[in-house]
């Protein structure tokens, strides 16, 4: 059984890497930036009173990803929050290779476009080539039922990459077809 290719994968090794090679004039294949993880986080700050939340943030991050998230959990006491350590709080998945490729292919071309009023994303990178991006809603992912939904969730999506600097990481991604604004 030969799996397909992800679509965003064969478009990388076939344009991308071209066009980061004669934009950036690398003297080795090897230079050229790639994507290597997506990180998906869902911090649930009522999760500590209400653990059913967290449960339904695991399954919709389940659903969206593909993959089971790991449960994060409370690295030290605050008492004004009444957070105590060891308390899970959150959800976290890591993406490689397939399921990074396929779930970035998802985000860039159907996500991101549902947004209402979308005018692009955020310029501004790490400051080491790895892009962060807040969502408000996971309601733009189309698997996620919407009447399923209790309340809506934000999330933070971090893409990492072998960018060596932010210009080569900003390249990356629009060439990979991330809708920076303008």
């Amino acid at each position: 059984m030969a799996a397909t290719e992800p679509r965003m994968r064969e478009n990388y090794k076939q344009d991308v890497t071209t066009a980061l090679q004669e934009k950036f004039e690398y003297s080795s294949s090897m230079q050229i930036p790639k994507p290597v993880k997506v990180v998906i986080n869902m911090g649930m700050g009522k999760a500590q009173a209400n653990p059913k939340l967290l449960e339904s943030a695991v399954a919709e991050l389940e659903t969206i990803t593909g993959q089971k998230p790991v449960k994060t959990r409370a690295r030290k006491s605050i008492s004004n929050f009444k957070l105590r350590e060891g308390m899970e709080i959150g959800a976290r998945v890591t993406l490689r290779d397939v399921r990074m490729w396929e779930f970035l292919d998802r985000l860039i071309n159907v996500a991101l476009p549902r947004i209402r009023d979308f005018r692009g994303v955020s310029t501004r990178l790490s400051g080491n080539g790895d892009y962060t991006l807040g969502l408000k809603d996971q309601l733009i992912f189309p698997e996620i039922d919407y009447d399923k939904v209790d309340e809506p969730r934000g999330m933070n999506i971090t893409i990492v990459t072998t960018a060596k600097n932010d210009e080569e990481g900003r390249e990356l991604l629009r060439l990979l077809g991330m809708p920076f604004r303008r």
